[in-house]
């Protein structure tokens, strides 16, 4: 008795389609609306620095960037009879301070990142992460009261260190005395403040350096610090950079921890160790309590050469990023 084999079953074919589905549909326009929002702001922030303080540039036209005076002479019935503007100085403090702090933050953050990586282990990796991310997150006024009370003295110390032997170059030599409050221990204290975030940016690239290189690094019997020379940094180069530059924009930017610190004098200063200088952020936290709405628009015109400013650093970020931030071989 023979049985009859089951008819096959053909089944239908399978629509492909490269139509996303709807959960997919919907966090894209989410996504893309939270994108455009954050340049709609930006755009916005831009557009109103420009119309309250284009006027105080048309009218001072580059000696706005170049003189060092902040001047506002007003009549008994409070108009301003004579005004002269330049954020010359600032901008010098602004530049050094944060290369101070690029110069001494980025190399630890980098040695750091390192450490987290492929040297720690366990629960003290973890803790260090934490500690880490805590520190990102400090409001600047705790690390401007912590430098002014406890690491200005030490700061102090090691600038006299540094003008005692290496006084004869410029750039450390101080005409009177005077250490405290200068961009050296600006710049330091702002060079803590970069450290998290480079750290964490650095990290998150030294992590995501592909598996079989490494292993292959060993396998021909490089030692960790020869892999980490010969792998690690070459791919991870152009994360160092944007977070380098990350860390230079929230240099240029920081407001309080600066004002504590540094004193706030309108010339410009060169000699890193000598307490005088200033920043633009600065400068305006300093004027708007006390200013008029003509200085007011002055201090808007300020805001908006820093913003162009830190525009400028991010440009430069991505073409130091797709110059030299090629992943390595």
């Amino acid at each position: 008795m023979s049985v009859d084999a089951p008819a096959k079953v053909i089944p239908q074919a399978r629509k492909i389609t490269t139509k996303p589905r709807r959960s997919d549909q919907i966090f894209r326009i989410v996504v893309t609306i939270g994108g455009m929002a954050s340049l709609v702001i930006l755009g916005l922030i831009a557009l109103f620095l420009s119309i309250k303080g284009m006027h105080i540039l048309i009218d001072e036209k580059f000696n706005f960037i170049t003189e060092s005076r902040w001047e506002v002479i007003t009549n008994e019935n409070g108009d301003v009879t004579e005004a002269n503007f330049g954020i010359g100085a600032m901008l010098v403090g602004t530049m050094l301070s944060a290369v101070i702090a690029i110069f001494v933050g980025v190399p630890i953050s980098v040695l750091s990142a390192l450490y987290l990586t492929f040297y720690a282990n366990g629960k003290i990796k973890k803790f260090l992460i934490s500690v880490i991310d805590l520190m990102a997150a400090f409001p600047s006024l705790l690390f401007g009261f912590w430098g002014f009370f406890i690491f200005m003295s030490s700061a102090e110390y090691w600038a006299k260190l540094i003008n005692k032997y290496l006084g004869f170059i410029p750039l450390f030599d101080v005409p009177t005395p005077i250490f405290e409050r200068s961009p050296f221990i600006a710049g330091l204290v702002l060079a803590i403040m970069i450290i998290p975030i480079v750290t964490s940016i650095s990290r998150e690239i030294f992590d995501q350096t592909p598996l079989d290189r490494i292993q292959a690094a060993y396998a021909l019997g490089a030692t960790k610090l020869s892999m980490i020379k010969a792998v690690v940094i070459p791919y991870g180069r152009g994360g160092i950079v944007g977070g380098a530059m990350l860390g230079l924009g929230r240099a240029m930017g920081e407001t309080v921890a600066v004002y504590t610190v540094l004193n706030v004098v309108y010339q410009v200063n060169w000699q890193i160790l000598f307490g005088a200088g200033g920043n633009v952020a600065s400068l305006i936290l300093l004027k708007f309590g006390e200013a008029g709405p003509y200085e007011v628009d002055a201090l808007m015109a300020a805001g908006l050469i820093l913003f162009l400013l830190t525009l400028l650093v991010n440009a430069a970020a991505d073409f130091l990023i797709n110059r030299f931030g090629g992943k390595g071989r």
